[in-house]
């Protein structure tokens, strides 16, 4: 570390004996498949992952202890490997590995093109000292980093009416596998796809006919009555059906709304592109905050990444279920207020994009 001290001319600490202490060799994925291999070598970090060069960083800071909210600086060593994308990569490895550190000083000088590439897409940004800083909030809201189907340009802006609610016209949804992130505190990889019925009916029917879940989402019946319901819930533009896995099993259903054009829409002032959700855990062995915290945190993400003009998340759980509330309420959502749906009494929970990123994101 006598390089990285004498360059800052004061003591500073090697980030990477502190993670050297929680295990020397730790794994990532991409959306497309690909395994982050993240290890540690002496005090320098090494990221290799298929189709890149290696990529050597040394971490450090002015504190043993890197403080709720403090900040890391990290250098570069493999300079003919860094490049726009595993520079993105090691950020997210960094973060994640590091979750009560907020931001990232990068001694980027030797890479000018580099830095004005990440100004342009506001990944980084350069403070009154000529400092190259990236934040958490930042980072998390490039989608390439979770998202198969990466949206370079937002859907384009057109107005139509349903059910006497103007709103934007909605894209198709993808199909396929959307979001995928490795969970460090679960050592899983958490996914979400969109419904397929031949392959989901069953599981879902099971779902739905188990007592705990049908005590709140009432629609016990048979496997054509679920098969319809399936059916039903794709061909509605304003719904985006999906099934939620750890490690490619199912463990969860989920639908994702629109909520200018949703039933929930009378009783607050949605915005053009605010995003709600239903949520199912149907697997026993699933339940519990850490799973909860885990897709609830992702899913949420997603919603945000999969349009940049979402400016809010909304629910409406049955206000008595005050455990589900609290989850809600621990990955940022405060309540807003309960109201009468014709079919239960519920609560009005919402997070914003900007409360997200910079207190609650991953």
């Amino acid at each position: 570390m006598e390089n990285i001290v004498s360059k800052n001319g004061k003591d500073a600490y090697s980030i990477a004996i502190n993670i050297l202490s929680r295990g020397s060799n730790m794994k990532r994925c991409l959306p497309d498949g690909r395994t982050i291999q993240w290890y540690f070598e002496n005090d320098t970090a090494r990221l290799a992952m298929a189709g890149e060069d290696e990529l050597d960083i040394q971490l450090w800071s002015e504190e043993k202890a890197i403080p709720l909210g403090g900040k890391l600086r990290a250098g570069f060593l493999s300079s003919n490997s860094l490049n726009f994308f595993n520079l993105l990569v090691a950020l997210y490895c960094i973060f994640d590995e590091l979750p009560q550190s907020r931001k990232i000083e990068l001694d980027l000088s030797q890479y000018p093109e580099l830095v004005k590439g990440l100004r342009e897409r506001g990944i980084v940004i350069v403070n009154d000292s000529g400092v190259v800083e990236c934040t958490r909030a930042l980072l998390w809201q490039y989608s390439q980093l979770w998202m198969n189907s990466v949206i370079e340009t937002p859907y384009p802006l057109r107005y139509e009416v349903t059910n006497n609610q103007r709103h934007p016209s909605r894209p198709m949804i993808k199909t396929g596998t959307i979001y995928r992130r490795f969970i460090p505190a679960l050592d899983k990889i958490i996914s979400f796809r969109t419904v397929a019925i031949d392959t989901d009916l069953e599981i879902f029917h099971r779902w739905m006919n188990t007592p705990r879940v049908a005590n709140f989402w009432e629609m016990e019946g048979s496997k054509e009555e679920h098969r319809q319901y399936l059916k039903k819930a794709l061909q509605d533009e304003h719904l985006h059906p999906l099934i939620g896995c750890f490690d490619d099993q199912p463990f969860g259903y989920f639908e994702a709304y629109w909520a200018k054009e949703d039933r929930i829409a009378p009783f607050y002032s949605a915005d053009d592109y605010d995003r709600g959700l239903h949520m199912l855990v149907g697997e026993q062995d699933f339940r519990g905050p850490h799973f909860v915290v885990a897709w609830l945190q992702s899913l949420v993400h997603w919603l945000f990444l999969a349009d940049p003009r979402t400016r809010n998340v909304v629910s409406e759980p049955r206000s008595d279920n005050t455990k589900m509330i609290a989850y809600l309420q621990a990955v940022g959502f405060h309540k807003m207020k309960e109201f009468n749906f014709p079919h239960k009494r519920a609560a009005l929970v919402l997070v914003s994009r900007e409360v997200f990123f910079d207190q609650f994101c991953p």
